[in-house]
C-alpha cells in the first residue's frame, strides 16, 4: 500500500493547492469520485485498451450523480489519462487529511446499530468533541451487530460503548 500513498501524495497535494479558495466543496466532488473509482467493473472499463480517456471520464461523471465543476472533470481526465484511476480513492483520502490537517479537525466514523438523527448527531458530535478534544467531522456508518450504543473511530483512537462491546467484555470477566 506504501506504494499507492506514494502514487497519490503528489495529486493529492496539486489538488489541495489548487482548490484552495474552496477546500469543502473540492472534499465532496473528491470523495465521490474516490468512491465512484472503487468499483471493479470501473477499473475494469477503464482497464481496456478499446476505452478513451473520455468515454472513462463521461462514465465517472456520470456515475457521480452531481454536476462536476469544470476543475473535477480537468482533474479527473488527468488521473485517468495517467493511469492513476485506482490511485483515486487513496488520492481522496490525502486530500481529506490535508484538508483536516489544515483546519485542526479529524475525521470521525460512528458506527451505530440504528440512525442517528440530526438533532442526536449533533449532541453527539459535542461530547465526542470534548472527548478527543479537537473538532471532529462525524459520519455514521449502520451497524447493526453492535446491538446498541456507538462505537467511534478517529484516527487510531477507538471509543466503544456499544452493547457487543460490554457483553464481549461480560464474556472475558465470566470466563476469567
Amino acid at each position: 500500500m506504501a506504494e499507492l500513498a506514494t502514487i497519490a501524495r503528489p495529486y493529492a497535494e496539486a489538488l489541495f493547492k489548487a482548490c484552495a479558495s474552496d477546500l469543502t466543496a473540492a472534499a465532496l466532488w473528491v470523495d465521490a469520485l474516490g468512491t465512484i473509482a472503487e468499483n471493479a467493473q470501473l477499473q475494469q472499463f477503464a482497464g481496456s485498451p478499446k476505452t478513451t480517456v473520455e468515454q472513462v471520464v463521461e462514465l465517472v461523471s456520470a456515475a457521480s450523480k452531481q454536476n462536476l465543476p469544470t476543475q473535477a472533470k480537468n482533474f479527473l481526465h488527468t488521473v485517468i489519462d495517467n493511469g492513476r484511476l485506482g490511485a483515486l480513492p487513496e488520492i481522496a483520502m490525502q486530500f481529506r487529511a490535508l484538508k483536516n490537517a489544515q483546519s485542526g479537525s479529524s475525521d470521525a466514523v460512528i458506527y451505530s446499530a440504528f440512525p442517528i438523527d440530526a438533532s442526536a448527531l449533533s449532541e453527539v458530535k459535542v461530547t465526542l468533541e470534548k472527548r478527543f478534544g479537537r473538532k471532529l467531522n462525524p459520519s455514521v456508518v449502520l451497524e447493526p451487530e453492535l446491538i446498541g450504543g456507538i462505537r467511534v473511530v478517529v484516527g487510531d483512537e477507538v471509543l466503544d460503548t456499544s452493547v457487543k462491546a460490554r457483553l464481549e467484555q461480560m464474556k472475558v470477566a465470566l470466563t476469567a
